[in-house]
């Protein structure tokens, strides 16, 4: 990757998904590709890290220090982007009972990639946004000085970028739906719609905390809310990571009839509470549900 590749892309695709599943309630689905806006970081990973990776740079750091979980997409996205800039990477890990174990393949990847992982307890984790625990987890890991990447990407720059898929958006359907973890995405992809428009965000985790986040979020960048957003709680199917036997066929069938490669953790839990919510009266006949692929298997 090279600097002039952290500038604005081409639109992602958005292509119609034809399915009697949407179709026999007068639902229209289009499938807005954003796991192709990029080859090594697809989907709101590129659209949240290509600001900070751009500041980062212009402030002439050469490393980055990020958080996550054992099966973060963020922190593998972080560890690819420095691989790709030829910038250190550090990732802060919830759980230091995870230390001692083999890395699963997701944190393997991240070390592949040249991330050094540094575990820490998750009652440490759960106080990061404290700006003085903050500065000891950063010191703690070796990485004083990097620049700070927060868990899933999601600030103030990130929004911006977000923001951006938002107006891409414009016009194409009257209601755009994105996968949730930390909020970021859909607080920036609600401020780029146009009047009339709505996004929805399905949560990933479990806990309802999401809404104060987005709130808080939203008003860090743009000031104060921003765009017509509601959150669709009851699809996490037990949380983070948990793909259930019903899921995992859901996610087979729904790219066995579309060609498109679905990924679990966000993805297939986003279509299934898009067709849930469908059959159960949620979209008036007409409507158009526009929802974003955010990554690959």
């Amino acid at each position: 990757m090279t600097h002039s590749e952290l500038l604005p892309r081409p639109p992602s695709p958005l292509v119609e998904a034809a399915d009697d599943r949407f179709g026999r309630y007068g639902v229209r689905l289009l499938l807005k590709r954003d796991d192709l806006v990029h080859p090594e970081l697809p989907g709101n990973k590129w659209r949240k890290l290509a600001p900070n990776l751009r500041a980062a740079l212009e402030g002439g750091h050469d490393q980055l220090v990020t958080f996550g979980g054992a099966y973060s997409n963020h922190l593998r996205a972080t560890a690819a982007a420095g691989r790709l800039l030829g910038l250190r990477t550090v990732g802060i890990v919830r759980g230091d009972e995870l230390a001692g174990r083999p890395l699963n393949e997701s944190l393997a990847r991240c070390a592949a990639d040249g991330m050094r992982l540094h575990f820490v307890s998750r009652s440490e984790y759960r106080r990061k946004a404290e700006p003085h625990r903050l500065a000891r987890l950063v010191d703690a890991a070796g990485a004083a000085g990097a620049y700070v990447v927060p868990e899933g990407g999601s600030n103030a720059l990130a929004l911006g970028g977000c923001a951006e898929l938002g107006r891409e958006l414009r016009g194409a359907a009257d209601v755009v739906a994105v996968a949730c973890g930390t909020g970021g995405t859909l607080a920036g992809l609600a401020a780029g719609l146009g009047t009339g428009q709505r996004a929805l965000g399905v949560p990933v985790l479990a806990g309802g905390f999401l809404a104060a986040e987005i709130r808080s979020l939203q008003a860090a960048a743009f000031g104060g809310p921003a765009g017509d957003w509601a959150l669709a709680e009851d699809f996490h199917h037990g949380g983070y990571a948990r793909v259930p036997a019903e899921l995992e066929a859901f996610a087979a069938d729904f790219g066995s009839r579309h060609g498109l490669p679905v990924e679990r953790i966000y993805v297939a839990k986003l279509l299934w509470a898009l067709t849930e919510l469908t059959a159960s009266g949620a979209f008036a006949p007409g409507t158009t549900l526009a929802a974003v692929v955010t990554g690959r298997p």
